[in-house]
């Protein structure tokens, strides 16, 4: 959690806001004193576990766009069909 002063929040609160959205959560002093807290509107559990990997560098979320010619594009090969088996043992071990 990141401590900012009233006038400091004031002054760039913009930079704030988006800290609070990436999930950080801010204390706002006034004279040193706790006034309040900023935090993150609550995000579903999906959402908030996703926003966590992302975080942790586990996971980076697509822009929405494709190439303009993705369909037109090679498929990757795989001709030992790894993928299929291992999606395949997954679905047996439950996941």
């Amino acid at each position: 959690m990141d401590i900012a002063a009233v006038a400091q929040l004031k002054a760039k609160l913009s930079r704030y806001l988006r800290r609070v959205k990436a999930g950080e959560e801010i204390l706002v002093t006034e004279r040193n004193v706790p006034v309040a807290r900023i935090v993150p509107v609550t995000a579903p559990a999906g959402e908030e576990a996703l926003r966590d990997l992302e975080r942790q560098g586990f996971l980076r979320r697509g822009s929405g766009k494709l190439p303009k010619n993705f369909w037109r594009m090679p498929r990757p090969r795989d001709d030992k069909a790894s993928v299929r088996k291992a999606v395949a043992e997954e679905r047996d071990e439950g996941w």
